[in-house]
């Protein structure tokens, strides 16, 4: 069974920081491209960053040069760390796991970012 158990999300003032943790179960991590994903209200999800095993990493343009993912393949886990976080960064943030040769797609339930102003 694939569990990804999102935690770090919370409610922070403008400019402040947050770091996001996703650990990973029932997958070969290593094998997957991780990725955090998010949803404001009433908007449609987006791609924030992803990471593949090697290191190499894409961001949405939104957030360059403020948000770094990366990956512990020994831990399983991926975090997001988040600096100077903004209101419009307001959302629910998902972990995903993806393995394109299997078809395969996960995801978290989600943790909750809110960014007062």
């Amino acid at each position: 069974q694939v569990q990804l158990v999102e935690s770090g999300g919370g409610l922070v003032q403008a400019g402040g920081s947050l770091r996001l943790s996703c650990a990973a179960s029932g997958i070969i991590f290593s094998y997957n491209i991780m990725g955090w994903y998010r949803q404001a209200p009433g908007k449609q999800r987006e791609l924030v960053a992803t990471i593949v095993s090697g290191g190499r990493t894409n961001y949405a343009d939104s957030v360059k040069g403020r948000f770094t993912i990366s990956r512990d393949n020994a831990k399983n886990t991926v975090y997001l760390q988040m600096n100077n976080l903004k209101p419009e960064d307001t959302a629910v943030y998902y972990c995903n796991a993806r393995r394109p040769a299997l078809s395969s797609d996960h995801w978290g339930q989600g943790t909750q970012v809110t960014v007062s102003s």
